[in-house]
């Protein structure tokens, strides 16, 4: 397997696993690692249609597992030895009073806000139908929108390569005003305090 087909594998497995992972509570946010994934398709890192597809999977299947989460554990999830971190109790006490509101709603627009949501969607026994057809909607827009950030912050980071000298130069010579204008206010500052009596 040649270097770049590789790091290719290597990326599209990566991004799969960050993804369960960040759904099931460790510190891997949604939204960094699909605008990694964004910057990595326009530096031809990775092929977009088998990341998306890659990275659909990874969030469906990291939701499904926080939701089975909580409905396997119920409200002693805040106990649990491995999930209590996940959670307070306070937390999903606040969680449930909204997810009784607008449930569907909620796994729609907030789940992939409010991470915490899908476990709470398992808590409060939430039809696995509906919670998937909810959560497979989401997933799409939640993806369009971070990809498309790290796509667009690629494509920046180039014209910001291009044009590195001139800003360096504007960054120098904001450094000269600025040090420039301390070094007139301190002679100014020190002439008057000479001339008080």
């Amino acid at each position: 397997m040649s270097g770049p087909v590789l790091i290719e594998h290597f990326s599209y497995m990566g991004l799969f696993i960050l993804l369960v992972l960040g759904a099931i509570g460790l510190p891997f946010p949604e939204g960094i690692t699909l605008i990694v994934c964004g910057v990595l398709i326009f530096t031809h890192v990775i092929k977009s249609i088998p990341a998306l597809l890659i990275a659909y999977s990874g969030i469906l299947i990291g939701d499904l597992l926080a939701y089975l989460l909580g409905r396997k554990y119920g409200r002693m999830i805040v106990t649990h030895k491995r999930f209590h971190r996940i959670i307070s109790p306070e937390r999903l006490l606040k969680l449930e009073d909204m997810f009784n509101k607008k449930r569907t709603l909620l796994v729609m627009i907030g789940g992939h806000l409010v991470g915490e949501i899908f476990i709470v969607a398992g808590v409060m026994r939430m039809p696995l139908s509906k919670f998937l057809a909810a959560d497979a909607i989401a997933s799409i827009f939640t993806i369009a929108l971070w990809t498309g950030i790290g796509y667009v912050g690629g494509n920046s980071l180039e014209v910001i390569k291009k044009d590195i000298t001139r800003i360096e130069h504007i960054g120098i010579l904001f450094v000269i005003i600025l040090l420039s204008i301390y070094l007139l206010y301190r002679y100014f500052k020190s002439r008057k305090n000479k001339t008080l009596p």
